[in-house]
């Protein structure tokens, strides 16, 4: 975020992030969501904080900026029958909202059970050659939405773990620049290498606070296999 929040300082720019799946996160001591003018959480059910359905919010320091989202949320009204903007119907409903309250106090709990079950998976999957596992950078801490691993014969590693039994997710197998959405962009394939490279190999491992040493061992175990043969 630094270097993000310079160049913005410098072309007078305006911060807005993404942490919807960064709840609990720190960069340098700062919660994600914090650093910009505005940050956006997601409570999709499967995120680290999530509710019964769909939800998400919106926080900033800028009363001018949530004095507009809340109008924007219930079809631009400012005041009950009285639009100033047209809007959206993006309000919270109140089950959600108790659900997210009750859960909210568990966060710590249920991220800290994260960070347990990646150091495990990091210690089992660390040694085995062809496998990288994520990094935590100086200075943060990860929450561990997802627990990423690259290798090279992904799909081969996918199919011969979902015949062992476990589950495993794509997040997420197609570039933006190479979605038909932004074709208009004109990009094409070897424009972002790296990108391109990490879609390819990327493999999302089952993580959850729930996850035990016993599965985490088993789901290394079958990778392990899987790598020897290849």
């Amino acid at each position: 975020m630094d270097p993000i929040l310079e160049i913005a300082k410098k072309k007078n720019l305006v911060v807005i992030e993404d942490a919807c799946q960064a709840h609990g996160a720190l960069y340098k001591g700062k919660k994600a969501g914090s650093m910009g003018l505005v940050g956006c959480f997601s409570f999709y059910p499967g995120k680290n904080l999530g509710a019964y359905g769909e939800g998400g919010a919106v926080v900033t320091q800028s009363e001018d900026i949530a004095n507009k989202i809340r109008m924007i949320r219930d079809h631009g009204q400012g005041k009950k029958y009285f639009h100033d903007m047209e809007g959206y119907n993006g309000r919270l409903d109140a089950i959600q909202a108790g659900v997210l309250r009750i859960k909210l106090r568990r966060l710590p709990a249920w991220n800290e059970a994260r960070r347990r079950n990646a150091q495990y998976y990091n210690e089992l999957l660390s040694p085995v050659k062809g496998v990288t596992v994520p990094k935590e950078a100086d200075g943060c801490r990860h929450v561990y939405h997802l627990y990423v691993i690259l290798v090279d014969d992904r799909d081969g590693l996918q199919k011969y773990l979902n015949e062992k039994g476990i589950g495993t997710g794509l997040h997420y197998p197609v570039p933006l620049h190479l979605q038909k959405a932004y074709a208009y962009k004109g990009y094409k394939e070897d424009d972002f290498p790296v990108t391109e490279s990490v879609a390819k190999r990327l493999l999302s491992l089952p993580m959850f606070p729930e996850l035990t040493r016993a599965q985490i061992e088993y789901i290394a175990d079958c990778i392990k296999q899987f790598m020897k043969k290849n």
